[in-house]
């Protein structure tokens, strides 16, 4: 294999994709990134097993050829080169050498039959969405998943197509954020599939372009094609819980809130909330809203604020990192907090607006 390009041409595929070398793998190759060149063009592949990305980039070819090459390392040197440097690769014996002016790099290699590539990923459908779309849907739930929760199932993200929707959920049991959107093109069928957690935060991270994005979905499987990056992810076999039951159909009581006046008010009553489990309490009357936080010290914070509000007086606990992590989330000046009773959920929207919807979960207090 040989092939000569720009420094920028090297660095900006591999970057896209080198977040997924994990920096302790189970397999020495896994600390490596496949590089494949073919008809004048490199595609760079890295991979844990779980999840893969394939960043392309056009390149001078003078020996088409496959290797693999240290990740880490081969983004180092590509940084620490001057800008617009002429870098020349090479294949010589077990190593590949890499030129660029003065600068001469020797590194090891591995061969390309021992990296593991996922082909086909049998698609059952594939449906295609807006790039700032599935952001868009992404970061508006993501915050929401479980971390290494032994229901191995809430580690990852909800994908379901219905039709004519492109619906996202994500819980870890506490509380539950969903986002969706129309498709423009009617999807061939219902279906139902979990992203894990690494995954969704890699497709996140390469979703910056404007453009299409096509997503893929198998039945092991699911792969997006964003310009010249290829994203494919193992599905997490399970089955998500039932989302919709947990999703307050009408609250009783309805408060609405200048959002960014009740995000600061408990940003500052947290501060003296207990730092394990961070619950603060909030007592709801007549157009007033009070946030009260306590902790092992015997310290106490109070705030209140106005809202909109008619109803009986009721009190209620919550994680008060959930309540902001929602509130971060909702698009809009005001937000609408939907309370049943005092043990029931919260359900936190946008006035006028279902596409995004948060329930926070209780505390006892």
């Amino acid at each position: 294999m040989k092939l000569t390009a720009e420094r920028e041409k090297l660095l900006t595929p591999l970057q896209a994709v080198i977040g997924v070398v994990e920096r302790r793998q189970t397999m020495p190759v896994l600390a490596n990134v496949l590089l494949s060149v073919r008809d004048g063009r490199l595609s760079i592949t890295a991979t844990d097993l779980e999840v893969e990305l394939v960043a392309a980039t056009e390149v001078t070819v003078q020996v088409a050829g496959d290797i693999t090459v240290p990740g880490r390392k081969f983004l180092d040197i590509l940084r620490a080169l001057p800008e617009r440097a002429a870098v020349a690769l090479t294949v010589e014996g077990e190593k590949v050498v890499l030129k660029a002016g003065r600068s001469r790099f020797s590194l090891a290699s591995l061969p390309a039959g021992e990296f593991p590539v996922i082909d086909d990923i049998n698609a059952q459908q594939s449906v295609q969405i807006p790039r700032k779309e599935l952001l868009r849907l992404l970061e508006k739930t993501h915050f929401s998943m479980a971390q290494q929760d032994v229901r191995y199932y809430l580690n990852g993200m909800l994908l379901e197509i219905d039709g004519v929707s492109l619906r996202v959920v994500a819980t870890d049991g506490h509380r539950l954020a969903l986002c969706e959107t129309v498709l423009s093109v009617r999807a061939n069928a219902a279906q139902q599939v979990i992203v894990p957690r690494k995954g969704v935060l890699e497709l996140q991270r390469v979703l910056t372009e404007d453009g299409t994005a096509e997503v893929a979905i198998g039945t092991n499987h699911v792969r997006a094609q964003i310009g010249d990056v290829r994203f494919t992810s193992k599905l997490i076999d399970g089955r998500f819980p039932e989302y919709s039951r947990v999703i307050p159909a009408a609250a009783n009581h309805a408060i609405r809130a200048d959002r960014d006046t009740l995000r600061l008010a408990l940003q500052r009553t947290a501060i003296l909330s207990n730092e394990k489990y961070r619950g603060i309490r909030m007592t709801v009357k007549a157009n007033a809203l009070t946030v009260q936080a306590h902790n092992p010290e015997q310290e106490e914070a109070e705030e209140e604020i106005e809202v909109s509000y008619q109803g009986g007086d009721l009190e209620v606990g919550f994680n008060v990192n959930y309540l902001l992590d929602a509130l971060a989330a909702i698009d809009g000046q005001e937000v609408e907090i939907g309370l049943t009773d005092s043990n029931s959920s919260c359900l936190i929207r946008s006035p006028g607006n279902s596409t995004a919807r948060y329930v926070v979960m209780p505390m006892r207090l």
